[in-house]
């Protein structure tokens, strides 16, 4: 089983996460925001992962930190999870539709931090939510990751659907490109020899 136990302590939030890859039950996503409590409940569901998340953070100022700094430690778990990386598909990719929105994300784990981030939202805000959050989420993901992700939206109406979208698509990408390759699974998946 590949997995992952992060601890994040900061002034702003102090978060405990923990992954498996491989799809154990998950045991609560508890983030004091409760909209991303609900992107991390589906993106769990629909990677496959086992996933708990736990935060307090400084959420009377706003939810920025504690967003972002979960984005992190999610980037954190999966780096550390994969190890080296060795017989994983290092690609996926996903067209999800979400009732009217249409998604595309598209992951490889390269080692190369890059997200490519095309999503307008039509409101500001879900609920209480800033739709702005969710891009700074998937930077924090990336950059302790180490992956390149290209989250672009093709078509779409309502935020909450776009927002859906997106981490239901991205959880599909990253549970193909986390697979191991059952044709070469003792081999980087790469020339470089390196990931």
């Amino acid at each position: 089983m590949r997995t992952a136990n992060i601890t994040r302590t900061t002034a702003e939030t102090d978060i405990s996460l923990s992954l498996t890859l491989e799809g154990a039950d998950n045991n609560g996503i508890s983030t004091g925001v409760g909209f991303l409590d609900h992107m991390l409940t589906l993106f769990a569901k629909h990677g496959g992962f086992g996933l708990s998340v736990r935060c307090k953070g400084d959420t009377q100022v706003d939810d920025h930190h504690s967003v972002e700094d979960i984005g992190i430690a999610l980037g954190q778990a999966f780096a550390e999870a994969l190890g080296d990386k060795k017989g994983i598909l290092r690609y996926g990719s996903t067209i999800l539709p979400m009732d009217e929105a249409l998604i595309l994300t598209a992951v490889d784990l390269s080692g190369r931090a890059h997200l490519q981030f095309k999503a307008d939202f039509p409101s500001e805000k879900i609920g209480g939510f800033d739709t702005e959050l969710i891009k700074e989420f998937w930077l924090g993901f990336v950059r302790n990751a180490n992956c390149t992700l290209h989250i672009k939206m093709l078509d779409g109406e309502n935020s909450h659907h776009i927002a859906e979208g997106i981490f239901k698509s991205a959880a599909r990408s990253l549970k193909t490109a986390v697979s191991v390759n059952k044709d070469a699974p003792d081999e980087i998946p790469s020339t470089k020899g390196v990931l």
